[in-house]
């Protein structure tokens, strides 16, 4: 049984037609909460060791870190029936659109510490902490996931070049079907 499969089955019938309607929309969720575990667990790895003094730099290292991780899960799993283009030009069209996410990203932490100076010593530790998971890994990563989702299904993986390729596995599936 397949990651999606198995949260459909334990799902509640009037969600789960939404959600079978929407897998594409799934899938790039579960892969979400994977790159958000992977994201913040290089960010404070980061921002409490080598660069405790540059939340921002640990934040953007981590992000590329999760970014590489979408790459694959997306390509290879979220939107692995769209697309079409060859492989280089995907992948740079996915790091651009991510390029541009990663700014959005940063944009609310970069205002909590810097506009709003939520920081020590103007706050306790624990404020700027907090302020630093709110702003970086709630608004910011819910901004970018909101661009990716349209970037990516707009850009990167288009419908209508997957169609094409789904339109060509379907007829190489009949070509070897036996005639008769």
């Amino acid at each position: 049984m397949t990651v999606v499969e198995s949260v459909l089955s334990h799902t509640p019938e009037p969600l789960r037609s939404v959600l079978i309607k929407h897998r594409e929309l799934l899938k790039f969720g579960i892969v979400g909460g994977t790159t958000f575990v992977v994201d913040n667990g290089v960010w404070y790895v980061l921002k409490l060791s080598v660069l405790e003094d540059k939340p921002t730099t640990s934040k953007a290292i981590a992000i590329i870190v999760a970014t590489i991780v979408s790459y694959i899960l997306n390509r290879e799993w979220s939107f692995r029936t769209r697309g079409g283009r060859e492989r280089h030009h995907e992948a740079a069209l996915f790091f651009v659109i991510s390029g541009l996410a990663v700014v959005v990203n940063l944009i609310p932490l970069y205002l909590s510490r810097y506009a709003f100076h939520l920081e020590v010593p103007q706050v306790s530790r624990w404020v700027q902490e907090t302020a630093d998971f709110v702003s970086g890994s709630i608004i910011g990563m819910l901004l970018a996931m909101v661009f990716r989702f349209w970037g990516f299904k707009k850009w990167v993986f288009p419908d209508d070049l997957g169609q094409r390729r789904r339109d060509t596995a379907k007829a190489e599936v009949t070509e070897l079907r036996p005639k008769g």
